[in-house]
C-alpha cells in the first residue's frame, strides 16, 4: 500500500474529527516521510563521492532535513487534540529547510544523480508544505 494511501486510510478511521482537508494533509505526510529517506540516502551516498569534503554542506543539509521532515510527518500524523498552531510552525521549518536543501543539492545535481533526485523531492515537500499551510489558514 502506498504511504499516501496509508496515510490517507490512517486518518480517515481516526475518531476524531479532522480539521484540515484530509486529502492535503495526507499528501504533506506522504511527501514528507519520501523526502526524510530521500535526503538519507542522498547523505549517504555524498558520504561515498571522491569530493566527499566538499559535499559537506550538502550532507548537513540532508541530515538536519530528514531530521525535520521525520518530525513533521509525525506530528502532522497526530490527530487528537489537534494544536495548529505547533503544526504551522513546524510545517515553516520544514518548508524552509526543505528549500535550503533542495537549493544546495541542486548545486551538485549535474554531478551526482542522488542530488538532482533530493532536489527534487525536497521541492515536492515544500510545495505540500505550502498547501498545507494554505489549507489551514
Amino acid at each position: 500500500m502506498a504511504t499516501a494511501t496509508l496515510s490517507k486510510e490512517m486518518l480517515d478511521a481516526h475518531p476524531w474529527p479532522g480539521e484540515i482537508d484530509r486529502d492535503v494533509l495526507a499528501r504533506c505526510i506522504q511527501e514528507c516521510v519520501a523526502c526524510a529517506q530521500s535526503c538519507t540516502a542522498c547523505a549517504d551516498a555524498s558520504l561515498a563521492e571522491e569530493d566527499v569534503v566538499d559535499m559537506r554542506r550538502t550532507i548537513r543539509l540532508c541530515l538536519d532535513c530528514a531530521d525535520i521532515c521525520e518530525a513533521t510527518g509525525r506530528v502532522l500524523t497526530r490527530q487528537t487534540d489537534f494544536e495548529a498552531r505547533l503544526s504551522k510552525t513546524q510545517l515553516s521549518a520544514c518548508r524552509q529547510e526543505c528549500a535550503s536543501c533542495a537549493e544546495e543539492c541542486e548545486r551538485h545535481a549535474e554531478h551526482h544523480e542522488h542530488c538532482r533526485i533530493c532536489a527534487e523531492e525536497c521541492r515536492r515537500c515544500e510545495e505540500a508544505c505550502s498547501a498545507l499551510l494554505e489549507a489551514m489558514e
